[in-house]
C-alpha cells in the first residue's frame, strides 16, 4: 500500500523558516520522481517542486526558486522541502506527490494527505 506521509508545516512569521518531510512507503521511492504540490484556501493546485529519482536534478516554481530546496534521502525513504524567506502567499496546504514534471501537477490520486504551512504575523 503506498503511502506518503508529511510533517513539519505550521505557523511562521514572514521572513521564516520551515522544513517540510514526506515519508514514503510501498514502493521503491528511489526509483521515482518526487514533487511538492500546494494549495492555497480558495484557489487550484499550484506545482512548487520535482527532483529525479537520484536527487541531481531540482526543478522550480518561479515563485519558489531562489527560497525554497527540494532534496530527497533514498536510504530513508523521505523527501524534504526546505522553505526560507517565506512569505504570506506560500500559506497553503503543501502534498507531497509521487511522479511529476517542471511545471506537470501529479494526478491527485498520488499525492499524501498534506501539511499546513502559514506565513502570517
Amino acid at each position: 500500500q503506498v503511502q506518503l506521509v508529511e510533517s513539519g508545516g505550521g505557523l511562521v512569521q514572514p521572513g521564516g523558516s520551515l522544513r517540510l518531510s514526506c515519508a514514503a512507503s510501498g514502493f521503491t521511492f528511489s526509483t521515482y520522481m518526487m514533487s511538492w504540490v500546494r494549495q492555497a484556501p480558495g484557489k487550484g493546485p499550484e506545482w512548487v517542486s520535482t527532483i529525479n529519482p537520484g536527487g541531481g536534478s531540482t526543478y522550480y516554481a518561479d515563485s519558489v526558486k531562489g527560497r525554497f530546496t527540494i532534496s530527497r534521502d533514498n536510504a530513508k525513504n523521505t523527501l524534504y522541502l526546505q522553505m526560507n524567506s517565506l512569505k504570506p502567499e506560500d500559506t497553503a496546504l503543501y502534498y507531497c506527490a509521487r511522479y511529476g514534471a517542471r511545471g506537470v501537477i501529479p494526478h491527485r490520486g498520488y499525492w499524501g494527505q498534506g501539511t499546513q504551512v502559514t506565513v502570517s504575523s
